[in-house]
Order: C-alpha cells, then sequence, then structure tokens
C-alpha cells in the first residue's frame, strides 16, 4: 500500500488516499521491521479467526452475516477485554459520542484487472465465468466492486454482472450471443445463469436447432 521514492519520501497507493478522502482519516506509515509501532491493530483478526470462524460451517453471506451478528452480541462484545478489562461493549458506547460519524454512502472500493477472454466468450474473475459480449477483444480489463462486476474494452463498458456466489460458476448474459440463444424482453433476460457443471440449461426453441441443421447441410456437413 505504500512505497519510497527516489528521495526516500513515502508515497501512498492511490486507492488508499482515495479510502483516506472518504472516511476522513490521514495515513500513518510504520517504519520497516518495527512491529512496536503498530499496535496491536492485527490481533482482533487473529480473534475472529480462532473464535468465530473456526469450524463454522455456513449457507452463503447472508447466513454468515447473521451468524456473525449473533456472536458479537453473545460472545465478542460482552467480554471483558484482556488489556483494557472493561466489557467490550460497554467502552464502545462510553465512547461513541467521540467517534467520527460514516459518511452517508459506502466507499465505492473498486479492485481493476486485466483479463483475458476464453474462446467460449467467458472472462474468469474470482474462481467464476462472466461473459462478454461476440467481437469482445481478447484482453479486457475488470472493474470489480463488492456486488458487481464491470468489463471494459478499451475504456468501453462492455457489460455488467452480479458477482456470482460459490466457485466454477458461469453467467451467461443473453444480449452477449447474437445468434445463439434467443432474445428476451423483461428484468429476467440479464439474470440467466449458466453452469459449467450443466445443472442450468438455457430454454432454447426448436427452431435454433433447425436453423444450425440446415446451416450444416448447406455447408456439406462440415
Amino acid at each position: 500500500m505504500t512505497g519510497e521514492d527516489a528521495g526516500g519520501h513515502i508515497v501512498y497507493n492511490g486507492s488508499l488516499l482515495s479510502l483516506a478522502r472518504h472516511y476522513g482519516f490521514l495515513p500513518r506509515a510504520c517504519r520497516p521491521y518495527r512491529a512496536k509501532t503498530k499496535g496491536k491493530v492485527e490481533r482482533p483478526f487473529s480473534y475472529i479467526r480462532q473464535d468465530f470462524f473456526l469450524a463454522r460451517t455456513f449457507r452463503n453471506l447472508d447466513d454468515l452475516n447473521t451468524q456473525l451478528d449473533d456472536w458479537l452480541a453473545t460472545v465478542a462484545n460482552v467480554r471483558v477485554h484482556g488489556t483494557t478489562q472493561k466489557i467490550v461493549a460497554e467502552a464502545f458506547a462510553a465512547e461513541r459520542s467521540e467517534l467520527q460519524a460514516l459518511p452517508a454512502t459506502p466507499f465505492d472500493a473498486l479492485l481493476k484487472l486485466e483479463r483475458r477472454v476464453s474462446h467460449d466468450g467467458l472472462v474468469s474473475i474470482g474462481g467464476n465465468y462472466y461473459s462478454v459480449p461476440d467481437r469482445t477483444r481478447r484482453i479486457v480489463e475488470v472493474h470489480q466492486l463488492p456486488d458487481i462486476i464491470r468489463i471494459l474494452d478499451q475504456g468501453r463498458l462492455v457489460a455488467v454482472h452480479p458477482v456470482l456466489e460459490g466457485r466454477r460458476r458461469t453467467r451467461v448474459a443473453p444480449e452477449h450471443r447474437q445468434g445463439r440463444m434467443p432474445t428476451r424482453s423483461g428484468p429476467a433476460a440479464s439474470q440467466i445463469v449458466v453452469s459449467r457443471s450443466g445443472d442450468h440449461v438455457p430454454c432454447r426453441p426448436l427452431d435454433i436447432y433447425q436453423a444450425i441443421g440446415e446451416r450444416l447441410a448447406a455447408a456439406g456437413g462440415r
């Protein structure tokens, strides 16, 4: 997230500075190999991994968040903190009036990636596959937000998809497959998901297969 220029000055990552401006804080870099300058900011992550996540199962993100809320209310926030010797929820309530209010809108986090389009017109992102229109160039730019995937071809937005949960799933937008998938109207058209394992298959009218047969016959069966 940080680095140094030729003069030894600290240079912050642009995304970090955008986050800092949104939430109104100033980043402060710690000296290398000086663990004591970092405080105990990483200790809570170890506590959450070991006490909450360890051996826990959940169905999806909503289920995970529900379990987390329950764990916070019944375990984490009602315990006596090992360092302050205060109940976490009570200490937070006492400090709440001194805390800065959060912005009205959440930070629009953006991860920019470069991806190659496969021969079947799909882009691999986070273990899942998302379609792009026919004739899209082989190299595209991907903008990944918490719940949206945007795909750009030379700066032009060509595809928008909701982020798929799980792995090895495929989302194919019907309008991306001209001549190979039927055109549908309405909001359901952008929600068709085709799994690579074949458990979700789009419905196609029989005249599509008739047209394919006629095309093959005209080409001599090739």
